[in-house]
């Protein structure tokens, strides 16, 4: 096999140096090109398109996150960031996250050089994992990529005009580009003693514990990573594992998540559409759907067979969007109930648990 080939954009020339010598040093790695800003990169893309990339989340005229999502508008590919001015599941970690980094390695303040070099074997296997998990989930549509599938490749649909006993009221939500945002906003406004909820935001794994850390930190609602067979339980959200399936069971009157591997739904995983069909088989009326931005139309679908079992679901207006995808999808399919800006979701889910327990 060829080696694969790696661009690095860094301002510092040192860690560009670090960088280089880091990839040059495994037979599998070698180093396509370095420089020192976006604009500089993008010319050198122009002329020849690298197997992966390694970019600096603080670069010179144009910063990291602004120049990755100008790129994956342009062309697919793998890119490890990296940056010193964030902790793992800050604000600035979970941007680059949302903009297509396939992975986000925080460096010290000081001692930078050394600190690469000190984990050059860590950096060398992040950027072969970050190839080989591109290649087993594309951003971009390709002519060899895999067949787009549905929630039947985990779970059948739910039965037609099946009736669902009366339970507490059970809430949940998917989202993707710009949601770690919205879901602040959403669960910032609910109160300790709201309905339990089941999330899933699309995001690479080992990132969601830490992102549900920062929430938790935030609301006044618990908010925790999902554990296979966990309870629902009122004032708690739990977030789904990044590469990992969510699904919402029941035993008895009782909730739980199930956790499941299987492959990519809607070119997810976790997908929105598993997790709003089993809640439309466990939950019927019982449960609320939230559908909100995001890329692509992952969730639609499991939104209208919630909206047919008899829930009451709601759609993310244009207004407050970051992409306008997922809810317009939703929408078009005529699944959704009410469409509504963020602000409303929240004051809403509040006020179908208030009727439903009426």
């Amino acid at each position: 096999m060829n080696p694969l080939r790696i661009l690095i954009i860094a301002g510092s020339a040192g860690i560009r140096g670090a960088l280089a010598e880091i990839v040059s040093q495994d037979s599998n790695l070698e180093v396509m090109g370095t420089a020192a800003d976006p604009f500089i990169a993008a010319k050198r893309i122009l002329d020849e398109v690298p197997d992966a990339i390694i970019l600096d989340m603080e670069t010179p005229r144009m910063d990291g996150v602004t120049f990755l999502k100008k790129l994956m508008l342009q062309v697919s590919l793998p890119v490890l960031m990296m940056t010193t001015k964030a902790e793992e599941g800050s604000p600035p970690v979970l941007a680059a996250l949302e903009a297509g980094a396939v992975d986000v390695i925080v460096l010290p303040n000081v001692g930078t050089r050394a600190h690469l070099l000190a984990t050059a074997d860590a950096i060398r296997d992040k950027v072969k994992a970050a190839v080989k998990r591109h290649l087993r989930n594309p951003r971009l549509p390709s002519q060899t990529v895999e067949p787009k599938l549905t929630a039947d490749a985990i779970l059948p649909p739910p039965p037609r005009w099946a009736k669902v006993k009366p339970t507490e009221p059970v809430v949940c939500i998917g989202a993707s580009t710009g949601g770690t945002e919205s879901l602040r906003v959403v669960l910032g406004m609910l109160p300790a003693d709201c309905p339990g909820l089941v999330i899933v935001q699309h995001m690479p794994e080992n990132f969601t514990a830490t992102f549900a850390r920062r929430l938790d930190a935030l609301c006044q609602i618990s908010v925790k990573e999902a554990v296979d067979g966990e309870a629902v339980l009122p004032g708690q959200a739990l977030i789904a594992p990044g590469n990992r399936h969510a699904l919402l069971g029941r035993r008895g009157d009782r909730y739980f998540v199930e956790l499941k591997d299987g492959p990519l739904v809607s070119r997810h995983r976790p997908s929105v559409d598993v997790l709003f069909r089993s809640a439309a088989r466990s939950a019927g009326r019982n449960a609320v759907g939230v559908i909100m931005t995001g890329m692509g139309d992952d969730g639609a679908r499991g939104l209208v067979e919630m909206h047919q079992a008899g829930a009451l679901t709601i759609a993310e207006h244009e207004s407050t969007s970051v992409v306008y995808g997922m809810p317009k999808e939703a929408i078009g399919r005529g699944g959704v109930d009410l469409i509504l800006p963020l602000p409303k979701i929240a004051e809403q889910i509040l006020a179908a648990t208030v009727k439903h327990q009426r």
